[in-house]
């Protein structure tokens, strides 16, 4: 039985500087992931019965366990939750949902209602998360040598946070991970020594803070081991970020000095300690590599002791593993974990497989997990995105859900969790595939997000967001003054240049004839703006703040495409008789009929509005 050094939290002590201490842990954790999720629930419910949420649904002591919980709280959305959320938000007592208090609301990616989902957050789940971070060591020490030897060149960045109506902050998982006393306190770990100086990281100016980081990895260079970034679409921007300055970056190496739209003062304090003075012969060596007419294979080239990259490359940004391997010259594409603001989930024990075999085990000390099956007719892709779907598309049958070691190998599942933070069976909307299991606990492939048909950087962007944002440009563009009717649309996100930005293709016809349309630029080009400007909080924080999303595009095909299109799905084995237009299309096969039928493309020219504010209604 694995023995958790505190089992009201379900943290486990350990010293992560120690490997076959942490992989012990590991095995015990997942041999014993039945005991301990029974454990974790056991601890939620004597914790939290006394809250107002659980006080509406269970009858005290005598309901404290298990069956009485899955027979009597309801499986929920967001929606259900938010006005709880809302509450505490607004200034009201934790105790609505936590016996804890709540000190901080994390800003999840996906939105409602146009905002930021926020997901309750305690002091104590910060622990957690240092415990899940310092579980990643052991596993890749496991599977690459000497990694205490040098650092790693990780690229960490903070993004803006509101002040809610109680006082709370609210902000990105991230963010809060980053700004805690857990991150800035850290104990020394030899095996995850930074490049980047914490003010690097902490600096609210992204550019200032890629600019310093990219000096210092280079600076540093024969001791960097690994590189990466969280996400990989964060990995790429920084890439071509290097591309754009690596002149500047070895001009500052050559003179000793930081170029002077560097204002951050602890950036530059920070970055000048690490410099120490010119270095003529290490910024030729730079300007050298950079200056070649191919990039192919240049991280190896300016890294050249790197073992990996370690990005996340699952889900939506498996679109970016050709750039990635193009860049990379080879090195491994790691991905360790799996998380989101809601909860931590698990980690990667094979860090070294293929990027499209990539599996995740669950640590069952996290959360309580349960499993609703998802229809897996579709065998290996659910196409959520090819027609409609919302909730209640999908008869919910709680009946139906299962523990986390029941689960069955091949099988499809969405994902509810019950933290210690305040959520109670709550659907999160990831997709997973069963793989397998380690030792008792199972292993999952992240498929992707329920109705999520367009995601370029943190964006996810619904097919009802899409068709809203799609509307309004054809109602205030397109019927008048140019009486032209939309009559078919599709979408896809290209990631084919850094940034990447959605292309949404447009099937128009005059209201009047059937001939070819007449396109004029500047209606299409407000219809590209104006669909940005429908789009949620997250898309334009992406486009205006952090420059993650480029403009908008429309792409403008002939008159049949789109007969030509469900030619070709029928083809692919589609039913003529239940066909839908694809809201978003990823085949290579649907992709060039579409482009080689296009007549205008057009793009969105300004940036749309966004603010961080807006969370106190």
């Amino acid at each position: 039985m694995c023995l958790l050094s505190d089992k009201k939290t379900m943290i486990p002590s350990y010293d992560p500087n120690d490997t076959e201490a942490g992989l012990k842990l590991l095995e015990d954790l997942t041999t014993n992931a039945e005991a301990i999720q029974q454990q974790v629930l056991n601890q939620i419910l004597s914790q939290n019965s006394g809250t107002q949420y659980l006080r509406a649904f269970l009858d005290g002591e005598a309901d404290k366990n298990q069956q009485s919980f899955k027979n009597k709280v309801p499986v929920v959305n967001y929606d259900d939750i938010k006005p709880f959320i809302q509450r505490i938000s607004d200034g009201e007592s934790s105790d609505i949902v936590s016996a804890q208090p709540i000190t901080e609301l994390l800003t999840s990616s996906g939105t409602s209602a146009g905002k930021p989902k926020l997901m309750p957050s305690t002091a104590e789940e910060l622990e957690r998360k240092t415990f899940f971070y310092s579980m990643l060591v052991p596993v890749m020490n496991k599977y690459v040598n000497g990694l205490d030897e040098g650092k790693g060149m990780y690229l960490l960045f903070i993004k803006p946070e509101i002040k809610t109506p109680s006082g709370l902050m609210a902000r990105p998982v991230l963010t809060s991970y980053y700004k805690s006393q857990h991150f800035r306190n850290r104990p020394f770990n030899k095996y995850n020594v930074y490049t980047s100086p914490d003010q690097t990281i902490l600096c609210q100016d992204s550019k200032q803070s890629m600019y310093c980081q990219l000096l210092c990895g280079l600076v540093q260079r024969s001791h960097v081991l690994r590189v990466g970034a969280v996400f990989a679409s964060a990995f790429l921007r920084a890439v071509k970020f290097l591309e754009d300055h690596y002149r500047e970056l070895c001009a500052d190496i050559r003179t000793g000095t930081v170029t002077s739209w560097i204002t951050d003062s602890a950036c530059r304090d920070s970055v000048l300690s690490i410099l120490q003075g010119p270095n003529q012969e290490l910024a030729d060596e730079i300007e050298s590599e950079c200056a070649e007419k191919s990039w192919e294979g240049i991280l190896r080239k300016l890294w050249p002791k790197a073992k990996y990259v370690e990005v996340i490359v699952t889900g939506s940004m498996a679109q970016y593993i050709p750039t990635l391997e193009f860049y990379s010259g080879g090195l491994p594409l790691v991905s360790t974990m799996y998380a989101s603001s809601e909860c931590y989930f698990g980690i990667n024990l094979n860090p070294l497989c293929d990027p499209s075999d990539v599996s995740y085990t669950l640590l069952p000390n996290m959360a309580y997990f349960e499993f609703l099956p998802v229809d897996d007719k579709s065998h290996e892709e659910i196409h959520f995105a090819s027609h409609s779907n919302t909730d209640d598309d999908d008869a919910l049958r709680e009946d139906l859900i299962v523990d986390l070691v029941n689960v069955e190998v091949g099988r499809y599942y969405e994902i509810v969790i019950t933290t210690f933070t305040g959520l109670y069976r709550y659907r999160v909307g990831d997709i997973l595939k069963v793989t397998g299991f380690h030792n008792k606990a199972p292993q999952f492939r992240f498929v992707q997000r329920r109705n999520v048909v367009l995601s370029i950087d943190t964006d996810k962007t619904s097919e009802e967001d899409l068709l809203n944002a799609v509307t309004q440009a054809k109602l205030n563009h397109l019927q008048q003054p140019s009486s032209l009717l939309l009559t078919e649309y599709t979408s896809y996100a290209d990631t084919s240049s850094i940034p990447g930005h959605y292309v949404l293709f447009w099937e128009l016809k005059p209201r009047h004839s059937n001939d070819q349309p007449k396109l004029d630029d500047k209606t299409m080009e407000k219809c590209c703006s104006e669909v940005e400007d429908c789009l949620d909080y997250v898309y334009r924080r992406c486009r205006k703040r952090d420059k993650s999303i480029g403009p908008l595009e429309i792409r403008v095909v002939s008159l049949g495409t789109f007969d030509l299109l469900m030619d070709f799905c029928v083809s692919q084995g589609s039913s003529v008789n239940q066909y839908k237009t694809p809201r978003c299309v990823k085949s290579g096969g649907a992709l060039e009929i579409l482009d080689s039928r296009v007549i205008g493309r057009f793009f969105s020219q300004r940036v749309p509005q966004w603010e961080p504010l807006g969370l106190d209604s």
